[in-house]
């Protein structure tokens, strides 16, 4: 099931996307699967979509691929590295992402996000694979220059816009070794297998549990791989994860 949150009539729904390009709105609680689901199809304008969660919190995981680890010139941690994105920073498909006056550096960092279902707390990785709602395309965007002013990256990843989520989340996907791509403006930029990952998406929520407790819908991010670089502005940006979707943004000036 590819589920949406869409501007339908003005408000914003969620809803369940067809194989048709039209969407069923769904209704009640939405973590729930199968949920309630409306009879009557509409047609879907690739315009109204917006951000297909609405997370309490973003979770997201540095130096988590192998390749990634030896870019930027680190040990592979004896832990997953944690750190949050606020919810401010949340867009959806097409929108586009604010290059802010204080960077002269934005980066695209391609990701598997993993959007939970119910509440988690110290959890098993068994429980915590059984809590997973479903799997969607992030892009960790961060201002790399002010990462090394600052020593520390909330400011760096915390920008209005820097966090593109999308299109859809796929209660149905199931992780194995596939494809993780980055383009901007055609060109492949990133390119490797959530395979490559030191932990996976199981193993960072029960872990991440164990620090604080994890609610319906929040997101957690796992990591990006080598080959993350600059955007500059006009440019047009691509995630995309095999057999899960595409999330297009375009970078513009603040």
């Amino acid at each position: 099931m590819r589920i949406i949150r869409v501007n339908h009539l003005n408000t914003p729904r969620w809803a369940v996307l067809r194989d048709d390009d039209q969407y069923n709105i769904m209704f009640g609680d939405i973590y729930r699967l199968p949920a309630d689901v409306d009879a009557r199809p509409h047609r879907l304008d690739p315009a109204k979509m917006l951000p297909p969660v609405l997370p309490g919190k973003i979770l997201a995981v540095g130096l988590n691929y192998k390749d990634h680890i030896k870019e930027m010139g680190h040990e592979e941690p004896t832990d997953p590295v944690l750190f949050l994105k606020p919810p401010s920073s949340l867009v959806g498909p097409g929108a586009a992402i604010l290059m802010p006056p204080q960077s002269e550096r934005v980066d695209h960092e391609a990701e598997l996000a993993v959007v939970v279902k119910k509440k988690l707390r110290n959890a098993t990785v068994e429980e915590a694979q059984a809590a997973i709602w479903g799997f969607t395309c992030l892009n960790d965007v961060t201002a790399r220059d002010l990462q090394k002013k600052d020593g520390q990256w909330t400011r760096a990843k915390g920008f209005d816009t820097f966090c593109p989520i999308g299109p859809w989340i796929d209660t149905d996907y199931k992780e194995a070794d596939q494809a993780i791509l980055c383009r901007v403006n055609g060109e492949v930029r990133q390119k490797s297998t959530i395979g490559q990952r030191v932990w996976n998406s199981a193993q960072l929520l029960a872990f991440a549990s164990s620090v604080m407790t994890l609610d319906p819908g929040d997101v957690l991010s796992t990591g990006t791989p080598g080959g993350i670089g600059p955007l500059q502005p006009n440019d047009q940006v691509e995630v995309e994860i095999e057999g899960l979707g595409s999330l297009r943004n375009t970078a513009l000036k603040a």
